[in-house]
């Protein structure tokens, strides 16, 4: 069931109007059903999963939290950790490390053996939800949050079907106490929560999958053997896709949980107007960044005990942040580019608070640079493979710029300069959604304008949303 259906839509609707007819309790456990039906929409059974990790965790913390022994404590956290995470690692990385083993064994001469004995489905959303539970079970355990009281109201904070599938990650202190105090119905509010879904279906619809059939032909050699243009083509074309594909999802996933009485954390802030890569960060995939920060960065070390150990905690990061995304050595690079990037910048100290701003022309600059870094390991992040990768960057060495660029160029343009300039409207006004703090009269003729442009433009491709697969 994809946000950009209208069976999502009408699924959303029918949950809204009967939400709002019952007291806090009665809704929690409406919500719960709902979020169960919404996962086991595309297969029932990841409901055991999800179940089995909603149990276990609830009394764990429980316990946890009435416990005054430390060795006790600390094997209740440990049976959490190792159930959450081996659930992710088997589910998300058996076929990735499998095959990688097979390959390793082949390249040192044992025999080649093509058939693979088991092969695991990836669960919808298992890494969103995982590193909620995680966060539970650590915030609980450090004394930082009292666990919940309700098995519905945990089980809701974990599976509430908004951010259930793709985000954003939610925190505990943010949400459940959202889940646990009643909640009030406010005009403006519900308003903000349906512009922001007409936003989400505006990225999504009419610039990521616009832009998608441009990556698409570059990467998969449609539009002919890489050359200069044709790698920047698919690169511009990935960068906007990926970005309008997710913020998208973000925006239809707040908005929905909006009109519900709910607020999540924003996810983006104009990411391509960054003007350095830590600056970056925290733009983009907010909820993952400030996760990562929180419960790898810091307790690894963060930056408190030298240079070398901050580098060495950057890249450790950074390279687990990639492996997050996907079981593919592609996106360990794609973390690897970023971690390093991030140390070079911690020692040119672009994170002093005493460092000189730059001038206007001195930003523009960095923001250029900044986004076609950011554009090159995206390219990694794209292809199926690392020789892939290579190859298609590899392209660059050949200056050809045929009329194939000129005309993929314009249809980008088209698509994704709006974005931009909204972007630019949105980072001057501090908006959420353009138009945002203008008369309700405006907004009305913008969320107007917003629906006929999806009914208009929507590239139609039924592509499902990229953070899915993660």
């Amino acid at each position: 069931m994809f946000f950009d259906t209208p069976v999502y839509l009408f699924f959303l609707a029918i949950v809204v109007a009967i939400c709002w007819r019952f007291e806090r309790a009665r809704q929690n456990v409406l919500l719960l059903v709902a979020s169960y039906f919404f996962y086991g929409w595309w297969d029932w059974r990841f409901l055991i999963l999800i179940l089995v990790s909603t149990v276990v965790d609830f009394f764990a913390a429980r316990y946890i939290a009435a416990s005054q022994d430390r060795l006790q404590r600390r094997a209740l956290l440990t049976m959490s950790l190792v159930l959450n995470i081996g659930f992710l690692g088997f589910f998300k990385y058996f076929n990735f490390f499998a095959d990688s083993l097979t390959a390793s064994l082949t390249a040192l001469g044992a025999p080649a053996y093509t058939h693979s004995v088991l092969r695991i489905v990836l669960p919808p959303g298992i890494s969103f939800y995982t590193f909620q539970a995680v966060a539970y079970i650590i915030d609980v355990y450090k004394g930082k949050l009292k666990p919940a009281e309700s098995f519905v109201d945990y089980a809701l904070f974990i599976s509430f079907f908004p951010h259930l599938v793709a985000g954003p990650i939610q925190r505990p202190s943010h949400l459940l106490p959202q889940v646990q105090q009643p909640r009030q119905f406010h005009s403006d509010s519900f308003f903000d929560g349906l512009m922001l879904i007409l936003s989400g279906m505006f990225r999504k619809c009419v610039v990521a999958d616009s832009c998608a059939m441009v990556a698409d032909a570059a990467f998969s050699g449609r539009m002919g053997p890489p050359n200069a243009g044709i790698v920047l083509v698919g690169m511009y074309a990935f960068a906007w896709q990926i970005y309008a594909d997710f913020s998208g999802y973000s925006d239809m996933a707040r908005g929905s949980a909006q009109l519900m009485g709910f607020h999540f954390m924003v996810n983006f802030r104009q990411p391509y107007l960054a003007t350095s890569l830590q600056d970056f960060w925290r733009r983009w995939h907010i909820s993952l960044s400030t996760w990562l920060r929180d419960y790898l960065y810091i307790p690894l070390g963060g930056n408190r005990y030298g240079e070398i150990r901050t580098y060495r905690n950057l890249l450790s990061t950074m390279l687990l942040g990639g492996l997050w995304h996907g079981a593919n050595w592609t996106f360990v690079v794609w973390g690897g580019i970023h971690g390093l990037w991030l140390s070079i910048e911690r020692g040119l100290g672009f994170d002093r608070h005493d460092r000189k701003e730059p001038s206007t022309a001195g930003k523009w600059g960095r923001r250029i640079f900044v986004f076609h870094l950011v554009g090159l390991a995206w390219i990694f992040f794209r292809a199926p493979s690392i020789s892939g990768a290579f190859h298609f960057i590899g392209g660059l060495t050949n200056m050809h710029f045929g009329h194939t660029f000129t005309s993929a160029m314009a249809f980008l343009a088209t698509y994704t300069l709006p974005l931009f300039l909204l972007d630019l409207a949105l980072e001057s006004r501090g908006e959420e959604y353009f138009l945002q703090r203008s008369p309700v009269r405006l907004r009305l003729a913008g969320g107007i304008g917003l629906a006929a442009l999806v009914t208009t433009f929507a590239a139609n491709t039924g592509g499902a949303f990229i953070y899915f697969q993660f």
